[in-house]
């Protein structure tokens, strides 16, 4: 029984062994409404296999995994296209799902795409295809949406600006978004909770709490402290459209 009617999923203790080999253990974590959590880790660490875990694809589990929607959108990690078949961005919406013209351009729209709608695939840049990818999973409108590493093939400016449609996508669907990310930086001003992972919960809580915690620190070395000097840079001011300062 849910009380809470925004968490859409809980894990508790959650754990996934294979052949006598933990591949992750002793997860817990919530996900809500209009909330952001973030699972970050090196290669390895079991951030896949969390969210699958969470997803309900694992049945077999250690401890307590309970998801209280129905209503989930997908970007895997990994997705295989044929690049020489003439697919247009509209066609490929419509591959697995049967969509109404005006779901699909408001998904569209929403992704900042509308414009590729009959553009071919394999015509897209890295960013673009990102774009469609999370257009495609938000077309029905999800109270749950899962997203394994949604940046990749991305430039780092391509990074930032698909962070915060993500952080746009969750306050206007008002969905619950579990995000995978391999690093911190990016995602910071954008996510509400961060899983620090390595095969069970190194640290967790906001991404300030994680950047500043000394099992992230030795997963991710000199990288972590450049993380919070970027990130309290940018969160003890603003900049004003001519470029100057203005204290918060």
């Amino acid at each position: 029984m849910n009380l809470n009617q925004n968490i859409l999923v809980k894990l508790k203790q959650a754990g996934l062994r294979i052949n006598n080999k933990w591949l992750v253990k002793d997860v817990s974590l919530q996900i809500e409404k209009g909330k952001i959590v973030t699972l970050i880790g090196p290669n390895g660490s079991g951030k896949s296999t969390t969210a699958k875990i969470a997803l309900g694809i694992y049945k077999k589990i250690n401890g307590e995994a309970k998801k209280y929607t129905t209503k989930v959108g997908y970007v895997p990690q990994k997705i295989s296209i044929d690049w020489t078949l003439p697919l247009r961005v509209s066609d490929f919406m419509v591959l697995t799902e049967n969509l109404k013209e005006e779901a699909i351009n408001d998904a569209l729209s929403l992704t900042g795409v509308i414009h590729l709608k009959d553009k071919n695939l394999g015509d897209l840049s890295g960013g673009e295809f990102q774009r469609v990818l999370l257009a495609r999973a938000i077309s029905k409108k999800p109270e749950l949406l899962v997203l394994d590493e949604p940046v990749q093939g991305v430039d780092f400016t391509g990074e930032i600006a698909l962070y915060e449609l993500i952080k746009k996508i969750s306050d206007e669907l008002n969905c619950g978004i579990l995000l995978i990310s391999h690093d911190l930086h990016t995602v910071m001003s954008a996510t509400d909770h961060v899983v620090c992972l390595n095969g069970h919960v190194c640290c967790s809580g906001s991404p300030i709490e994680v950047a500043k915690n000394n099992e992230y620190k030795a997963l991710f070395g000199e990288q972590a402290s450049q993380i919070l000097s970027r990130y309290e840079h940018r969160h003890d001011h603003i900049h004003t459209n001519e470029g100057k300062i203005k204290k918060n």
